[in-house]
């Protein structure tokens, strides 16, 4: 961590910005394209977010409400959809005037996947960390190989040794350069341990919930 930063910002940081880092860079500098990245307003959605827009990207971000619509929006996204009430296929060509994003940054690979074969571009990537809804999607794979799409799965765990050192050195400069703005929705005493565990499990918080060892 550089000297700039906090210990709160590292109980933060650790898996969900390492994995956003990886969704954004793993195919290199994202300067000048266009990304989407769904749970905008997630642990790692948020991080993506900021650290597209720091390189340079236009972002849209997607959401699953107001509240989150606005976490999504205070972390730099040009362009915020709630998913449950509006069209996303829509809103995106309408933002990118029918061209569509160079990659997604996808935290629900299946449950999106009727998405993001219509708005991925030529030579586009989807990088996805997640699947849950929808566990063994169907791959409407002439759709994808007609537009030489890419399909980066990954879990971050075991990402090789290369790669992990330039999550490390990128997310160091992201720091060092304040690029970064952490989401603590919560902060609890070592002794407030089993509440703060059922605060995570209540799930109603958009953000961090941390524990202060100090």
């Amino acid at each position: 961590m550089p000297e700039n930063s906090t210990f709160e910002a590292g109980a933060c940081m650790g898996i969900p910005a390492s994995t956003a880092y990886h969704g954004v860079f793993s195919g290199g500098s994202v300067k000048n394209k266009t990304l989407l990245v769904t749970g905008g307003a997630g642990a790692v959605g948020h991080y993506a977010i900021q650290l597209a827009k720091w390189d340079g990207a236009q972002v849209v971000a997607t959401v699953s409400g107001p509240e989150k619509g606005l976490a999504a929006k205070e972390a730099g996204a040009d362009l915020v959809v709630n998913y449950k009430t509006d069209d996303v296929v829509e809103a995106v060509n309408d933002f990118t005037s029918g061209k569509g994003v160079d990659r997604i940054v996808e935290v629900e690979f299946g449950g999106n996947l009727s998405i993001s074969e219509q708005i991925i571009k030529t030579n586009g990537v989807i990088a996805a960390y997640g699947s849950v809804a929808v566990g063994n999607p169907e791959l409407p794979f002439y759709n994808l190989m007609f537009k030489n799409a890419v399909l980066k799965m990954y879990l971050i765990y075991i990402v090789p040794g290369e790669a992990r050192m330039k999550i490390i050195e990128g997310l160091t400069k992201a720091l060092s350069e304040n690029a970064l703005v952490h989401q603590i929705a919560k902060s609890f005493d070592l002794t407030e341990t089993i509440q703060a565990h059922k605060t995570v499990e209540a799930g109603k918080l958009i953000g961090n919930t941390i524990i202060n060892l100090a």
